[in-house]
């Protein structure tokens, strides 16, 4: 919009439809391996060759603090109390915005969830260190990132606790909204509802909020 140079570190396993955004909005893409360690070495590369500033994608206050727009707009739109607030976690941006919930809406309570493939942020949140995932193995692509501390220290002040769903759960929950909402969405995103259909019992009779976070999904290679 104010006509500046965007650099987009990517991993090169990115959905198509990703990159293709991307570069629709006019942004340069340098794709890297599907590994941190890559990603941090591009951007490295790119603030050398291009004198850029470095916008980290989630440990940075000013993009929690855009992130908390999704919870504070569902507040003010929706006409009754919410019980609880459902968001994804992978660097944990999005969840720490969510936390605007305590504010806007202080009997809100707020559950990150994360697929069981990718289960960090529920062993940062008990252990209240940052923690890897002890094994990767998911379709939810979008989620494979770490907490940072900063992040973690946000969460662990009000966030009653992190809910995991599986791969086939991702599945069903993504599956549901096409058919029956008619929207598209990536596995990362189907997997609030994903927790909330494994766990009927916990929000049964509970206005539910949940954020759908991202429809980033090649049409070519939906998991059903």
């Amino acid at each position: 919009m104010v006509g500046a140079s965007a650099f987009i570190v990517m991993p090169r396993t990115a959905p198509q439809v990703k990159k293709d955004a991307v570069r629709y909005y006019g942004a340069e893409i340098i794709e890297c391996e599907p590994n941190l360690e890559a990603r941090e070495q591009g951007v490295r590369q790119v603030i050398e060759k291009y004198i850029a500033v470095f916008i980290h994608p989630f440990d940075n206050d000013m993009v929690i603090a855009s992130q908390a727009t999704a919870c504070k707009e569902m507040i003010e739109d929706v006409s009754l109390s919410l019980d609880c607030i459902l968001a994804p976690v992978g660097g944990g941006d999005l969840l720490s915005g969510s936390l605007a919930a305590h504010y806007y809406s202080p009997s809100t309570r707020v559950y990150g969830v994360e697929p069981e493939g990718a289960a960090d942020a529920i062993f940062s949140f008990e252990s209240g260190t940052v923690q890897k995932a002890k094994f990767i193995n998911t379709i939810a692509d979008g989620l494979l990132t770490s907490l940072s501390e900063r992040t973690l220290g946000i969460i662990r002040l009000h966030v009653k606790g992190i809910l995991l769903a599986n791969d086939e759960e991702i599945k069903f929950a993504m599956k549901l909204v096409l058919e029956r909402m008619k929207i598209i969405i990536e596995p990362s995103s189907a997997l609030p509802l994903a927790v909330v259909i494994k766990n009927k019992g916990m929000f049964a009779g509970k206005n539910v909020g949940i954020i759908i976070s991202g429809g980033n999904v090649d049409l070519a290679k939906l998991p059903f």
